[in-house]
């Protein structure tokens, strides 16, 4: 009874406010789109609605489909059972389903602004829907996006980034379109990664290792990752037939108890060193000797090492390490590349190129297919591509189980130098990097520049940049713990202090997702370096810094993509801006 009243209320309410659909109503649609979280989006322009008295269902009729951001979906306004035209539109988001396909779903949920709901069946699949390499693809909340086209991935990345510098920015689309350029694809998108971190659970049968379902913490079991190392598999398998020969439990997350909650394995794609961590609910090990003698045959392994975590949280890694077997860190070599950007081959489309829409496959070194299209084509000239050439100059990073360390180096690589060259760096310039970590893009730029500045607010971080320098034979690169905000301007004001001019020609921010801190901005626009360079994880957050310092003075002035992370969601983006009155 309680639940009749409770569904008869939620259609009074969405009745109410003259939405176009209910939650357990059934649509076709047409999925145009990708959400935030890999979700296929369908804009539904519905011209009327007929409601099944039989099984109080709505049969929704899609006329004129087309997409918009979540943000500026609308509500359609048509009020169950009339036949209304409807002038504005509605969007529903649909899990698996990709850009392309004509699907049956099934309503989950009702906002106000956009509803939800579950793929039934696919009614015609896109052209540009592919088999996952992956068997738990679908249930594995890791790759979002792997039954997408890799090529129209690329596409989706460009068009996600041009739209927000666009509509959250503000940035005019004449201006976007005459500095982005065309997505920095991978070559081979696939084994891409070289850090995993595998929950542990146990199983029917004895423990398994896996990755966690969406949305849950139940380890679906896989040991073959298709981004993760190709020797992955061979150390999951060989930790789970040790903890299975000597009856090792795993963790249990609702009860606290059990002992192996995670194995973290880093791989250093250059050196071929790998390091195996296992995360543990206590400081020690049964048949401690037993797992090295078992993991240390094993091709590339260089350590291993137990981290203890006995906290109920689920954070993964705790606080104290010991070294089991080997060395303490391993430590692998990013390479620097010429950046060099030549005019795209005539024939290419225009507006594919631009707008994000193309269906062309962006390789290791920028080429474009081309690929003819009714809209149009491109010019030689009118816009250009990004290829690297790999140099001989290059920095050794070495890397400890809680070190940050970006998970795709080859694409790091080019992504790095694509900072390191809109630094426009001479060698007599002064460069602050802020939210440094490791000091990577630091000591990119620290033989390029004359001094180096890295600023990072956790402790360790600090501590492996100043011996990665060290290790560099880099000398001219200073590292501080701290906020941006606070050691920026204390600086600038100690040198005041001595009469010497705080010379800042070059600040370089790397953010978390969660963007720059309005007071770093702040301090930014305040000490006016001439250029800033901007290396992005989300391009929402980065249209919205961007957005503020282009409203303090500084002019956008380039915009690079780069798909680091091939089959989700997320892109990189690399930014450049000078100082309008430099």
């Amino acid at each position: 009874m309680r639940r009749a009243a409770n569904r008869k209320k939620q259609k009074k309410q969405a009745a109410d406010k003259n939405l176009p659909c209910q939650k357990n109503d059934r649509a076709v649609i047409k999925i145009e789109d990708i959400g935030s979280g890999g979700e296929g989006i369908g804009f539904l322009k519905i011209s009327e609605q007929q409601q099944d008295s039989d099984t109080d269902t709505v049969k929704v009729t899609v006329t004129d489909t087309q997409i918009m951001n979540a943000a500026e979906v609308i509500d359609a306004g048509a009020e169950k059972g009339k036949k209304k035209p409807v002038k504005k539109g509605f969007a529903i988001f649909v899990k698996d389903a990709v850009p392309g396909d004509t699907i049956e779903v099934t309503v989950t949920k009702v906002t106000s602004r956009y509803a939800y709901g579950h793929l039934d069946r696919i009614l015609e699949p896109s052209p540009f829907r592919v088999q996952p390499r992956c068997p738990i693809a679908k249930t594995c909340g890791g790759c979002q996006i792997q039954a997408l086209d890799y090529e129209k991935q690329l596409a989706f990345k460009q068009k996600k980034v041009r739209e927000n510098l666009i509509r959250i920015g503000g940035f005019a689309p004449e201006q976007i379109d005459s500095i982005m350029h065309p997505i920095v694809g991978m070559g081979e998108p696939w084994h891409y990664r070289n850090k995993e971190q595998v929950p542990v659970q146990q199983g029917k049968y004895g423990p398994v290792t896996g990755f966690y379902a969406s949305h849950s913490h139940t380890v679906i079991p896989m040991t073959d990752c298709c981004i993760g190392s190709p020797k992955n598999k061979q150390i999951l398998e060989t930790v789970l037939s040790w903890m299975q020969a000597h009856n090792v439990p795993a963790y249990d997350e609702e009860t606290g108890k059990g002992l192996i909650r995670h194995i973290l394995i880093r791989d250093g794609i250059y050196s071929g060193q790998v390091m195996v961590c296992v995360i543990a609910n206590d400081y020690r090990l049964p048949f401690e000797k037993e797992l090295v003698e078992a993991l240390r045959g094993l091709d590339g392994i260089a350590s291993i090492v137990l981290n203890s975590n006995t906290e109920r949280t689920n954070v993964i890694t705790g606080r104290a390490l010991r070294t089991l077997w080997g060395t303490d860190d391993i430590v692998d070599t990013l390479h620097i590349h010429e950046v060099m950007q030549r005019p795209a081959a005539a024939g290419v489309p225009a507006k594919d190129l631009k707008a994000g829409n193309l269906t062309a496959e962006v390789s290791t070194t920028g080429d474009v297919a081309k690929k003819e299209s009714a809209e149009g084509t491109l010019a030689a000239g009118d816009s250009t591509v990004t290829e690297f050439k790999k140099t001989e100059e290059s920095v050794t990073f070495g890397i400890s189980p809680l070190s940050f360390y970006q998970v795709n180096p080859r694409q790091t690589e080019k992504l790095y130098s694509l900072a390191l060259n809109c630094a426009g760096l001479t060698g007599n310039e002064t460069v602050w990097d802020l939210y440094c970590g490791v000091g990577t893009i630091s000591l990119f730029m620290a033989r390029h520049a004359k001094k180096v500045y890295g600023v990072e607010i956790i402790p360790e971080a600090i501590e492996n940049a100043r011996m990665n320098a060290e290790r560099n034979g880099i000398e001219n690169a200073a590292f501080y713990v701290g906020k941006a905000e606070e050691v920026l301007p204390n600086y600038v004001e100690n040198l005041k202090a001595q009469g010497m001019n705080p010379q800042i020609d070059v600040i370089c921010v790397d953010p978390p997702r969660k963007g720059c801190d309005d007071v770093c901005i702040q301090t930014m626009l305040e000490i006016a370096p001439k250029r800033i360079v901007y290396v992005s994880c989300d391009p929402a957050t980065l249209a919205r810094d961007l957005k503020k310092l282009a409203e303090g003075g500084y002019k956008l002035e380039y915009v690079q993509p780069v798909d680091q992370f091939a089959h989700t969601v997320h892109v990189e983006t690399v930014c450049s801006l000078h100082r309008t009155n430099a």
